[in-house]
């Protein structure tokens, strides 16, 4: 994708607050038009900053920033920016509470006639649910309706870009869900390219078309949702982006020998590895003489996490839907269903077992 394709391309950017730590370190990456990303990673990993230099609130000690095909930082250029058509929703959404919603959606439209305005501020009240609110003020709204006239508010200029820092993480879980739902669905619609900031992976995952991995200020890897969820590049993102088995195997091509049979690979190896397998792709069949021993099950109703001690001492965690026919004490057969990942084994990592 050429920079005149896509709507934010960053190369080789980086960013130093201390002399010896980079709070970001060479990042490269593209959004194309319409896009939805999301920079996953915990906290002081650099996701944060690289949203600061997209949006013109950091410089850039090296690299190159592009909107739109334009280059706003780097190479001797720097739009300030007020200038890059960026709009921004913060964390705890920054409303102005002296302002009805209309009026704060309204706020950045001042160079715009009286019709147009209204006109524009009718369209996005009517996208975000807001038109019965209108006349309301932020103190009379609860967290996802606040959500939503900050997200208005940020449309309102048609900028070309949307950031997004942490936008769900003051909203209680129930909330959270139900809002961020909203918040694709409102993107969607306007044909908006958004980023946004998130320590979350079912956040990341549920919203996302693509998802940046950071670690240390640095991209660990970038793919669709799924993508990073099943082929993780590397142990660190498999192991932060959800619950993972890592059995010790012996890799032979396309397949491994390990305490769960013969597992096969979704890419060749070769020699001593770790298999990496999620819960749910392991099924468990009840067998006297299975290699496989229930130690315990936590029930959540929808589905359950089963802790299985295997033959050779090894504990694993399959997740499964409500089952009767599986309690703790009983023996079962395990096996991988598909291709697994395999990543080079490192034999001064413990294996997970319990005493």
């Amino acid at each position: 994708m050429s920079a005149s394709n896509s709507a934010i391309e960053l190369r080789s950017v980086s960013k130093w607050f201390q002399r010896n730590t980079p709070a970001v370190h060479q990042v490269s990456l593209q959004a194309p038009r319409g896009a939805l990303l999301a920079l996953l990673g915990p906290s002081g990993c650099g996701k944060t900053t690289t949203l600061r230099l997209i949006a013109g609130l950091e410089i850039p000690d090296t690299g190159e920033i592009y909107l739109a095909g334009a280059r706003v930082a780097g190479g001797g250029d720097w739009t300030p920016p007020e200038q890059r058509r960026v709009g921004m929703v913060f964390q705890d959404y920054a409303l102005f509470p002296h302002l009805t919603v209309r009026e704060n959606v309204a706020f950045g439209l001042n160079g715009r006639s009286t019709r147009e305005r209204a006109a524009r501020v009718g369209d996005l009240l009517a996208l975000t649910g807001l038109a019965d609110l209108a006349d309301r003020y932020p103190h009379q709204l609860s967290g996802g309706q606040q959500q939503r006239v900050a997200l208005a508010r940020a449309l309102a200029p048609d900028p070309q870009v949307i950031l997004l820092d942490e936008p769900f993480s003051n909203l209680d879980a129930v909330l959270r869900k139900a809002t961020r739902e909203e918040v694709r669905r409102i993107l969607r619609q306007s044909g908006a390219t958004a980023v946004f900031v998130t320590h979350d992976q079912e956040e990341a995952f549920s919203i996302a078309d693509i998802v940046v991995v950071m670690r240390n200020g640095a991209i660990e890897q970038i793919g669709a949702p799924h993508e990073i969820y099943l082929r993780p590049s590397t142990r660190t993102v498999a192991t932060f982006v959800g619950e993972a088995n890592f059995v010790p195997a012996r890799a032979s091509g396309r397949c491994a020998e390990c305490v769960l049979g013969s597992v096969p690979l979704a890419a060749p190896r070769n020699g001593p590895v770790e298999v990496m397998v999620r819960p749910e792709a392991l099924d468990l069949c009840p067998d006297a003489a299975g290699c496989g021993l229930i130690e315990e099950i936590v029930f959540f109703g929808h589905d359950q996490l089963i802790g299985i001690r295997m033959c050779d001492g090894t504990l694993i965690q399959a997740r499964t839907g409500p089952r009767i026919d599986i309690t703790p004490g009983a023996r079962v057969a395990v096996r991988v269903q598909g291709e697994a990942v395999a990543f080079p084994y490192d034999e001064n990592r413990e294996p997970r077992t319990k005493n």
